[in-house]
């Protein structure tokens, strides 16, 4: 059984500089370094839509997505506060 291989965001981004700077062939530069082109041809489409930002790593977001999760967070901690809030109220009109 083959172990799956994780590849680096240097590794990446070199493969993907090879095809795109250097205007290799692409299924040549995945036989050189012995990688499926179908991988780096999605390397290649992942890195033309989010540049700079395309191969985060595991566990890091590109910074909008890392936005947007701080944003859920804050907004389901108001959303607790406002229930804790309108039960308080609820609990002093009753008095």
């Amino acid at each position: 059984m083959k172990r799956r291989r994780r590849f680096s965001q240097e590794f990446k981004m070199n493969a993907v500089a090879m095809v795109v700077d250097q205007g290799r062939d692409l299924i040549e530069v995945a036989h050189d370094l012995d990688i499926r082109s179908d991988m780096l041809r999605k390397w290649k489409k992942k890195f033309e839509s989010d540049g700079q930002h395309a191969f985060p790593g595991s566990g890091h977001l590109k910074p909008e997505e890392e936005e947007m999760r701080r944003l859920r967070r804050e907004n389901e901690r108001l959303r607790m506060e406002r229930d804790i809030l309108k039960k308080a109220v609820a609990i002093c009109s009753d008095r």
